[in-house]
């Protein structure tokens, strides 16, 4: 069986993911755990339910998903792995904090690129990486065709979409991403985003308002 956890973390309330399998094999996608209890919160769950941290993924590399990058490699030794494109926001990631008022420590550089199509697996389960750029040049979309389950990061939200007002952020190349790499999937596909609640492709495609 695959399981989700996620945690709400850090001043811009962004969504943690854990995503793993009944042998606890585990990936974090966006660690934005950024105080000390959230370390805990984030530390304590992982070793209640026993889970083995074997990759973090990133969505994309804005501030406030990558705000536990340097908490996650000190304690279980991970480098992040994200698209080439967003390697912009993690150099930059300290000038990012003082301009938020975010005081941060800078996250290690990326082990690896994903790509887009890449094939990613949890022990059984297959993830599949669509490359769904707009928000940020880098952006990447997490899908688990046997699950049903799409972690969208900043590109697609219960009613919304992600901003495109951030540097390098692009409206209609957003809006492309959703319309090409995520409504051509099914509808009953549970739609996890990197801020707030929960939703489906399905219902998107219908009530939406920026389609």
């Amino acid at each position: 069986m695959l399981y989700l956890k996620y945690f709400c973390f850090n001043p811009f309330q962004q969504n943690t993911y854990l995503v793993y399998n009944e042998k606890g094999e585990t990936f974090i996608i966006d660690p934005g755990n950024y105080t000390s209890s959230e370390n805990e919160q984030l530390s304590n769950f992982i070793s209640g339910k026993k889970l083995k941290l074997s990759r973090l993924l990133l969505t994309h590399a804005h501030i406030d998903h990558v705000l536990g990058n340097k908490y996650i490699f000190d304690n279980y030794g991970l480098l992040p792995e994200v698209h080439k494109e967003d390697l912009f926001f993690i150099d930059r990631m300290t000038q990012s904090g003082q301009m938020y008022g975010v005081n941060c420590e800078q996250s290690p550089a990326p082990i690896k690129f994903i790509n887009d199509g890449d094939k990613i697996n949890l022990g059984e389960y297959v993830f599949e990486c669509l490359f769904t750029p707009g928000h940020s040049p880098g952006s990447i979309s997490f899908y688990n065709e046997a699950n049903k389950i799409l972690i969208s990061g900043d590109v697609l939200f219960a009613g919304s979409i992600g901003r495109t007002d951030l540097p390098m952020g692009n409206h209609e190349t957003l809006l492309k991403s959703v319309r090409e790499k995520l409504f051509v999937l099914p509808g009953d596909v549970k739609v996890y985003s990197g801020h707030g609640s929960a939703t489906t492709i399905g219902h998107e495609k219908a009530t939406n308002p920026f389609f």
